[in-house]
């Protein structure tokens, strides 16, 4: 699979929900490929399975064609676990 995370700037909150998520990714073994950008990127991606970004801007996400998944606190692991948990299970 792969996952791509993004934020307004592709730097920030980006980057600290990769690295979150790479560690849950690690600790379950899956078999997930991570990339991270900014948000006005997300037309050069293909191949994409979720797209992983902050709740309120799920919405751009999804209009760009994406699966979205919104996470509402950058601090909440347990949130971004229950995330990439769903995303393997319907995948």
């Amino acid at each position: 699979m792969k996952g791509l995370i993004v934020c307004r700037t592709g730097m920030g909150s980006s980057l600290m929900l990769k690295i979150k998520a790479q560690k849950i990714i690690d600790k379950h073994g899956w078999d997930i490929d991570l990339e991270h950008d900014v948000l006005s990127g997300l037309a050069t991606w293909q191949g994409v399975d979720f797209v992983i970004t902050m709740r309120d801007l799920t919405d751009e996400v999804e209009a760009a064609g994406f699966r979205a998944i919104g996470i509402t606190d950058l601090m909440n692991s347990e949130e971004m676990e229950s995330a990439l948990t769903s995303v393997v299970q319907n995948n």
